[in-house]
């Protein structure tokens, strides 16, 4: 059998799903072509998504500014980052059919301002919920995100966790899926069509604990800084496995290597690949073989442990309790930047809902 790209290959012959990283409508496109069935948005995917393509939006922007005047900027943005999310699921109606509902969704991510309130991601979660069949909902790995998790998938929500680095986290995440579904069970409700993702933000575990080696002076080879993702992302796989999470699928983001692909290669996990990295891999000639069970070099293992007290925190089960979670740099920086990207794209829509 042939295939357009290792992606596709990928996709065909191993348990391992790719989804796009983000939700321009074109992009969506050609990355099902290679194989995708999913797709993920966020704030700042949201704006960059706006800004490059306005021309295709304005329109519809002008239109809702005008038919709604007593509209905030904000509920404008809302329903702009609505109706992408509604298009980029009409794009995957057939891969959602296809596989029963195991795949095909686009994730909508909760508003980033709410991730110190629990009932106010929920509110928005189940809103979300009603857009398409096949949307998942995106909310933030913080000590009120856990809560939110356990009552929206009591809800019937398939959640997206996200703002998550560490295995703590993901550790913390199955376990509230886990409560929500029991609950859910304990009333006669099925379960049958609820498929969560746990995200780990690999590359920006990568980018805290390099910046955390510069503040404390640590001496820590190149190569180990690479692998500090890969090790969290298989350590948490291998936890999933240990304790029999098999209703939540792990999910890798935020790229910054090649390894954060070729090393998650054969496992019953999925990828969100944004399309300049979908354009390397397809060209990239990568062989297509059963990669996540390798373990990561012991003596990089060593390395990380002896030098960085913050990649203990992320890659010990016990490292952090959820109160530690909003604390945690990479998801202070990430809260930060995903805050504002969401300024910025409420900007668009108050530069044409002001001049027109």
């Amino acid at each position: 059998m042939s295939f357009k790209s290792p992606l596709e290959e990928m996709s065909r012959t191993t348990p391992t799903q790719f989804w796009n990283d983000n939700c321009s409508e074109g992009d969506l496109a050609f990355a099902i072509e290679h194989g995708a069935v999913g797709a993920t948005t966020n704030p700042v995917i949201v704006g960059q998504v706006l800004e490059a393509e306005l021309n295709k939006y304005l329109p519809r922007i002008r239109e809702l500014i005008s038919g709604n005047p007593s509209a905030t900027e904000d509920e404008i943005a809302w329903i702009v980052n609505e109706n992408m999310a509604v298009a980029g699921a009409k794009l995957l109606e057939p891969v959602f059919s296809e596989t029963g509902g195991k795949a095909g969704y686009i994730s909508i991510q909760t508003n980033a301002k709410y991730y110190r309130n629990s009932e106010k991601i929920v509110e928005q979660a189940v809103h979300f919920k009603s857009l398409a069949p096949n949307i998942m909902v995106k909310m933030p790995v913080t000590r009120a995100g856990v809560e939110a998790i356990e009552e929206s998938t009591y809800r019937g929500v398939n959640v997206n966790a996200t703002v998550s680095f560490t295995v703590p986290q993901a550790l913390a995440v199955a376990e509230a899926i886990s409560r929500g579904m029991k609950r859910r069970e304990s009333e006669g409700m099925d379960n049958s069509a609820l498929h969560p993702v746990c995200t780990i933000m690999v590359g920006r575990t990568d980018d805290w604990l390099k910046r955390a080696a510069n503040d404390t002076g640590a001496t820590v080879s190149p190569l180990a800084l690479e692998m500090a993702g890969v090790a969290v992302f298989k350590r948490a796989y291998e936890l999933y496995k240990e304790r029999g999470y098999h209703h939540t699928r792990l999910l890798a983001a935020a790229f910054r290597s090649h390894y954060h692909w070729t090393e998650f290669i054969g496992g019953e996990v999925s990828m969100t690949i944004t399309p300049s990295w979908i354009k390397r891999f397809i060209k990239s000639g990568i062989a297509i073989e059963n990669r996540i069970d390798r373990p990561v070099d012991p003596a990089i293992l060593s390395e990380l442990q002896k030098n960085l007290k913050d990649f203990n925190r992320a890659y010990d089960a016990d490292g952090m309790k959820p109160e530690e979670f909003d604390g945690y740099g990479a998801t202070r920086n990430t809260l930060t930047q995903f805050l504002n990207g969401y300024d910025s794209m409420v900007g668009i829509i108050r530069k044409y809902m002001i001049n027109g």
